[in-house]
């Protein structure tokens, strides 16, 4: 019975001043759009950019030597998968993996001459593991383990002055340290969906002709796996240590340790929701104690009425804390609703393609993405009432101190 009268009084005391009521809505809804919104935005910004590296070479796990970080040399490979290690990869937790031969290289043509990444690679996993042959635009993909050709990407080709057809050399170092060097007829070029910048460094080369080039048959630089998701690796590196992977001598590492700068960014991210969250939060958090302090300002002598009629200092804060906790869910609603409204029209993509360059530079996409998680629009949620909720006790426990005599006096 006490807390219906409770709930309806603090209902009908919060649109007493309904102008200063909207007021104060109106900032709320603004700021847990601007919560949610932005964390979508940014959250997608960072998703884009830690796939779009994720899938362009670590996977979510690999396997090379132990030296190969430090010292990207041919000399530091691993072996390639043998039959008992590919049957032992067909796992639930194990959905891709591919080798590749990954080494530093020079590419010459008859007019230029550019420092790239020579990808050795199985041209069939690669393609469904990392590389979306659609991006292909001129020639085609490799086609097999021993194909002759070279794909390269449109920037390099602007670079060197070449097109489809030409020739190019290769020069790298084999694993006597000599200079190993052969000519590729270019038979793809492609342009990349992701970060541009790629286009300029990796050339893409069959598997077994890189390594007949370096004199490294049955020899890889990296093997790299996909499990179900980048943000859980733990199911698919607990399959692969109890595998023969690991007696190869090889290093077996996640994506957040092979791409550290990756990894960072993941954190980095996670971590600014929330900070993100609680710089809103402190905002809105002034206008909603300087309303309520308000609020029970103006209501001093009814306050001490009250109190002199029986009832208790604890029910009134409670009262004021109900004027809150109203005023706080139905900003969150029409906040929640407003970010809804405004994020879904954007899902096909945001093209920024005026600031591309400066994305570049960051290893962003020119178009954004946007990503609502429903965990961000719980924290989002959570921190708001949570804390909206402590805050307005600072003025509830202020009227319920009000002395009665001292309130009913009160001009």
């Amino acid at each position: 019975m006490k807390t219906g009268i409770i709930v309806t009084l603090a209902w009908r005391n919060l649109w007493r001043n309904y102008r200063r009521t909207l007021i104060m809505l109106l900032a709320i809804v603004l700021g847990v759009w601007a919560m949610i919104f932005m964390t979508a935005m940014m959250r997608g910004m960072v998703d884009d950019m830690l796939e779009s590296g994720i899938r362009h070479l670590p996977g979510h796990a690999q396997l090379h030597h132990p030296l190969y970080r430090d010292d990207p040399n041919i000399v530091n490979s691993v072996p390639q998968l043998t039959n008992h290690q590919l049957k032992q990869l067909q796992n639930p937790a194990v959905h891709q993996w591919t080798s590749r031969l990954k080494v530093p290289a020079v590419i010459s043509s008859e007019r230029e001459v550019r420092g790239i990444v020579l990808l050795g690679v199985q041209p069939q996993s690669e393609a469904a593991m990392a590389f979306d042959i659609s991006q292909v635009k001129e020639g085609r993909w490799l086609e097999s383990d021993v194909d002759k050709g070279i794909v390269i990407g449109a920037k390099l080709a602007e670079r060197l002055e070449t097109r489809l057809g030409k020739r190019v050399v290769i020069m790298s170092q084999d694993e006597k340290n000599t200079i190993a060097e052969r000519g590729f007829r270019i038979v793809g070029v492609y342009h990349s969906n992701d970060v541009a910048l790629l286009e300029e460094l990796n050339v893409y080369a069959a598997l077994g002709t890189v390594q007949s080039l370096l004199a490294v048959e049955g020899n890889v630089s990296e093997i790299a796996f996909n499990g179900e998701d980048y943000r859980n690796t733990q199911p698919l590196m607990a399959w692969l240590k109890q595998t023969d992977l690991v007696l190869s001598g090889g290093e077996l590492l996640p994506w957040h340790e092979v791409d550290s700068y990756l990894g960072t960014m993941m954190r980095v991210m996670d971590g600014f929701v929330i900070v993100w969250v609680l710089i809103i939060f402190l905002a809105l958090s002034f206008g909603l104690v300087n309303t309520l302090v308000m609020a029970v300002f103006e209501r001093v002598r009814e306050i001490g009425l009250m109190q002199a009629l029986g009832m208790k200092p604890t029910l009134i804060l409670v009262q004021v804390v109900c004027e809150a906790f109203f005023l706080l869910l139905i900003g969150l609603l029409a906040g929640n609703a407003l970010a809804l409204l405004t994020i879904v029209p954007f899902q096909s993509g945001i093209n920024i393609s005026a600031v591309s360059q400066g994305m570049e530079m960051f290893g962003a996409n020119s178009v954004l993405y946007p990503a609502l998680k429903l965990k961000d629009v719980v924290v989002a949620n959570v921190v708001v009432i949570v804390l909206g909720v402590a805050a307005s006790i600072l003025p509830a426990w202020r009227a319920a101190s009000y002395d009665p005599i001292v309130a009913l006096n009160k001009n």
